[in-house]
């Protein structure tokens, strides 16, 4: 992936003092590969190619959306991120460390900066636990504090960062609407003060005025705190309000990277288009009369990819090229990236 400084952070992101001009965490030329098992002995072995060479950056109080299809490679980064999945090549540097290389007490140390919020709160929230407990569980594990009373001042300080009832911590988890559910996750994620949050589809289980709610709340929480987040969604509408820069997956490959206003004005590849012409927009006049785009065919076998560029085989603007050489990620203008042979 070609180096561009411009591309570190968006003009608008979150301030930065000196020591926060290196990223905070760099995902480079990340690969990761799921083999296949089972089915008979003298069969060739076959490996999912779920990410394929995927680099970027995320810098201290910015916050960085990944989109793309389902099967595009956005959870399974997460997951390499969060150490819940074996990395096949490439590697994550968080703070300068190798992250996937690390074990034992490091690792430990390093999962008090590094926490995550899941899509649907309900199935990460311990149904026989007090939500008390719940926030309170990981200051316990990492020996901040020795019981749930002990941590109890900061169980009631963490929820009501997170605009819950101050009755809350003595409930259950299912006396809550799920918009008060994620609250309570996003709570027990700040429960050790991480500097990265890893949110994957946020709110995309959430009714549309609740998601606004936990949109405005992760937003605030970001400049209170100078959090770092990482935002996947396949709603371009949540990316666009969030993000200050964005990724865009197709089929395991990184096919454009920009700051969120240029990828939204000027989206440089086919598929960035595609996918923008399939998000409904509030302006019914608008909606009615953009060009519509719509991608023929399936999304490519992770098994077996496409040669050349993957996103050929549905591509409107597709020639021979395409399907015999990969693109490279090249500018498109200040702080925009894309893999196209033809934009």
């Amino acid at each position: 992936m070609p180096e561009s400084p411009d591309l570190a952070a968006r003009p608008d992101s979150a301030p930065m003092n000196g020591a926060a001009a290196s990223p905070l965490l760099e995902v480079r030329d990340l690969v990761v590969h799921f083999p296949i098992r089972g089915g008979a002995p003298w069969r060739e072995s076959e490996v999912v190619h779920a990410v394929d060479g995927v680099s970027f950056a995320i810098r201290r109080g910015e916050t960085f959306g990944l989109v793309g299809e389902s099967g595009s490679g956005k959870s399974t980064i997460a997951k390499a991120m969060l150490r819940l999945c074996d990395i096949t090549a490439g590697s994550i540097v968080f703070e300068g460390s190798e992250l996937s290389s690390m074990e034992g007490e490091k690792l430990r140390v390093l999962r008090r900066d590094l926490q995550a919020v899941f899509q649907e709160p309900w199935m990460s929230l311990n149904p026989r636990m007090k939500v008390g407990q719940i926030v309170a569980e990981p200051l316990i594990a990492h020996g901040i504090a020795r019981s749930v009373k002990q941590a109890a001042p900061r169980v009631a300080e963490l929820l009501a960062l997170c605009e819950m009832p101050s009755d809350a911590a003595g409930r259950y988890p299912h006396a809550f609407s799920g918009g008060q559910q994620q609250r309570i996750a996003l709570a027990r994620a700040l429960a050790l003060e991480p500097k990265l949050i890893v949110a994957d589809e946020p709110t995309s289980a959430l009714d549309v005025s609740i998601q606004a709610q936990i949109i405005n709340l992760m937003m605030d929480l970001q400049a209170k705190l100078g959090l770092s987040y990482l935002v996947i969604s396949h709603d371009l509408g949540v990316i666009r309000e969030i993000a200050h820069r964005v990724g865009v997956l197709y089929s395991g490959k990184l096919v454009e990277l920009a700051t969120a206003e240029r990828l939204f004005d000027e989206p440089a590849s086919p598929y960035t288009r595609a996918l923008m012409s399939a998000s409904p927009i509030p302006d019914p006049h608008l909606e009615r009369t953009r060009e519509r785009i719509v991608l023929e065919g399936e999304v490519p076998n992770p098994i077996h990819p496409p040669s050349g560029c993957r996103f050929h085989t549905r591509c409107p603007l597709a020639q021979d090229t395409c399907s015999v050489d990969e693109p490279p990620l090249e500018p498109r203008g200040e702080q925009h990236l894309a893999a196209c042979w033809f934009t």
